[in-house]
C-alpha cells in the first residue's frame, strides 16, 4: 500500500514510520521542513518526504493523490487558548480537502478518551478534529482514542519520572485521584498497524488502553516501586488549575504551556468505554502499567529512545522555519571565538563535542550552566531539563537542554546549536574541527550572539568576564576528556565584536 503520514517528526510518528517500511509498504512522509527530517540510512530509498503545512491550504496542491490511506498524527499538547482551537480545525479541514481529491480509502486518527462531558480544551479539540475528519472525509475513518502514552521519551512517562526521581514527598492537587488507563507506546503502535486496511475497523471508532485502571497517583507510587524508592504523595484542595501548572513547570522538564495542557486534560478521567473497546476487533494483551516503566527504562539505559516529547518544536520556543537560522550571520553580532590546537583522534575530540550537555554537562563550571537553567525556568524558558534525546548521538532538531540542533554534521565535524533560552538577542554555538596538513588539527568553538536593543548588548558585555571562564575552560576540556595526554597548542581568541 502507499500510506500518508502525517506527523513523521513526532513522538508516535517516528516509531510508526520505520514499522510501515518494514511491512512492505510505500510511505510517503508530510513534513512542514524537509531540512528538519533527517531520515535513518535504511529508510531513505524506501520513503518519500513531502513538503506541506496543513494551515497552508496552497502548500498541499503538489502532494501525490495516489494514496491508499494516511495516518493523521497531527496535534499539540503546546497551545492552550481560542487560537490553538481554531488552528486544529483548520488543519482537519485543509487535510480533508486534500484527502478527498486522492484515492485513500482509509484514514487512520490517533485521539484521546473523551468519554466525559465537561472536557479539557485539548480534548474538546481532538473531538472536534475527529468530527470534522469523518463528517467531510470521503475515506473512512478509522479512530483510535488513546489514554495516557507510557514509553521511553513520552511527555507522560518524562513528567511521572521527574516527579519521583526529585521529590521524595509531593505535596499534589486534587486531580491525582483522577483515572486513567495507562498504555505503553509498543502497543500504541501495534494497535495503529493492526487497524490499517482491517475491514473490522473501516469507519469506527475505538478507546484502547492498558490492562491497569489507575489514579495518577497509582501512577507516581508505581512508578517509585520500580525504581525502588520510597515516596510520599499528599493530595491537597488548594491547588488552583494555575498553582499546580506552575508546579508542575518548576519541577519537571515541561514547558509552562505544556503543564497549564497537561493539568486541565488530567481533570477529566481517561478510561475505556467497554462500548467502544477495541478488544473484539483487534484481539491483544497489552502491557500493563509497570511492564510498560521497566521497558522504557531499559530503552533508556541502552541509549535506544527512538523519539522523544521534546523534539517537537513547541517544547521550546522556536518557530517552524528554524531551520532558517541555519547560517551564521554576519553582521551586527557580538562573537566569542576560542580555537585550541591538537593531536588526539580527532574522532574522539568530536564524540566528546556530540556528548555536550545532558547527564555529560558543558564542560566547564556546570554549576553556572545549571544556574542559567535556573533563571531561564523563573522566567518562563525551557531550562536545563529537557536534557538530550541520547547521550551520544544528535541529530539536526534534537533538543539539547536549552539549545536546539540545527546541524550535526559527522562528516564534515560541526555541530551547530540554536539558543531556546529567554534572550534580549537570538545566539549561537557552533563548533567545527578543522584538519591541518601536518596531522593536527583545530577545534573552533564559535558564539554568536545577535543582540536586540541596548538590553541585548548590556547582556552580552556583562557576560563577558563569565565567557572568558566558562568557554575557554569549555574547549579545553573537550579536547581533553578522556585522555591524558595535554592539549597543544591553545590559540584563543576573545572577539566581541559589535557589527
Amino acid at each position: 500500500m502507499k500510506i500518508l503520514l502525517t506527523g513523521a517528526t513526532g513522538y508516535i510518528g517516528q516509531r510508526l514510520l520505520p514499522l510501515l517500511v518494514d511491512a512492505g509498504h510505500e510511505v510517503v512522509c508530510l513534513v512542514r521542513d524537509p531540512r528538519r527530517f533527517v531520515l535513518p540510512e535504511s529508510l531513505k530509498d524506501q520513503v518519500e518526504v513531502a513538503a506541506g503545512d496543513l494551515l497552508q491550504p496552497d502548500s498541499l496542491t503538489e502532494l501525490p493523490l495516489d494514496i491508499d490511506a494516511a495516518y493523521y498524527l497531527v496535534h499539540s499538547m503546546s497551545g492552550h487558548d481560542a487560537n490553538f482551537f481554531r488552528a486544529e480545525q483548520q488543519s482537519a479541514q485543509h487535510f480533508v480537502g486534500y484527502l478527498n481529491r486522492t484515492t485513500a480509502r482509509q484514514v487512520i486518527y490517533l485521539s484521546g478518551i473523551a468519554n466525559d462531558r465537561a472536557l479539557s480544551t485539548h480534548l474538546r479539540s481532538r473531538r472536534a478534529v475527529e468530527k470534522a475528519l469523518k463528517r467531510a472525509c470521503t475515506a473512512q475513518l478509522t479512530v483510535l482514542r488513546a489514554s495516557i502514552i507510557i514509553g521511553s521519551g513520552s511527555a507522560s512517562f518524562e513528567i511521572i519520572r521527574d516527579l519521583v526521581e526529585k521529590l521524595p514527598v509531593m505535596i499534589t492537587p486534587r486531580w491525582l485521584q483522577s483515572r486513567c488507563q495507562p498504555l505503553g507506546v509498543r502497543d500504541v503502535i501495534f494497535y495503529l498497524t493492526a487497524v490499517l486496511d482491517n475491514p473490522a475497523c473501516l469507519g469506527r471508532s475505538f478507546d484502547v488502553g492498558g490492562p491497569d485502571v489507575l489514579t495518577y497517583r497509582d501512577m507516581l507510587l508505581g512508578l517509585a516501586r520500580v525504581r525502588g524508592y520510597r515516596r510520599l504523595v499528599f493530595t491537597v484542595p488548594v491547588l488552583t488549575p494555575r498553582l499546580s501548572s506552575w508546579w508542575l513547570y518548576l519541577v519537571t522538564s515541561t514547558t509552562f504551556s505544556l503543564a497549564q495542557s497537561l493539568v486541565e486534560s488530567l481533570r477529566n478521567d481517561t478510561v475505556v468505554d467497554p462500548k467502544r473497546s477495541i478488544a473484539d476487533a483487534v484481539p491483544h494483551t497489552c502491557m500493563n502499567y509497570e511492564e510498560s516503566l521497566r521497558l522504557a527504562f531499559q530503552r533508556i539505559e541502552q541509549n535506544e529512545v527512538v523519539s522523544s516529547w521534546s523534539d517537537a518544536l513547541s517544547s521550546g520556543v522556536m518557530e517552524r522555519h528554524f531551520m532558517d537560522h541555519i547560517q551564521l550571520p554576519q553582521y551586527g553580532v557580538l562573537r566569542d571565538c576560542q580555537e585550541l590546537r591538537f593531536r588526539r583522534d580527532p574522532e574522539e575530540v568530536r564524540q566528546n563535542v556530540w556528548r555536550i550537555g545532558g547527564d555529560r554537562g558543558w564542560y566547564k563550571v556546570d554549576w553556572l550552566w545549571r544556574l542559567r537553567g535556573l533563571l531561564d525556568k523563573l522566567v518562563g524558558g525551557v531550562g536545563l531539563r529537557r536534557g538530550r534525546r541520547s547521550p551520544t548521538n544528535l541529530r539536526a532538531g534534537d533538543p539539547l537542554d536549552f539549545w536546539r540542533v540545527l546541524v550535526a554534521d559527522r562528516r564534515a565535524r560541526r555541530l551547530l546549536l540554536y539558543a531556546e533560552m529567554k534572550l534580549p538577542g537570538e545566539a549561537w554555538l557552533q563548533f567545527r574541527i578543522l584538519p591541518h596538513d601536518d596531522g593536527t588539527h583545530t577545534l573552533e568553538q564559535l558564539a554568536v550572539f545577535r543582540p536586540r536593543g541596548l538590553a541585548g548588548r548590556l547582556y552580552w558585555y556583562a557576560l563577558v568576564p563569565f565567557h572568558f571562564i566558562i568557554f575557554k575552560g569549555m574547549i579545553e576540556n573537550i579536547v581533553q576528556y578522556g585522555d591524558t595526554a595535554p592539549a597543544t597548542q591553545p590559540t584563543p581568541r576573545l572577539l566581541p565584536q559589535p557589527g
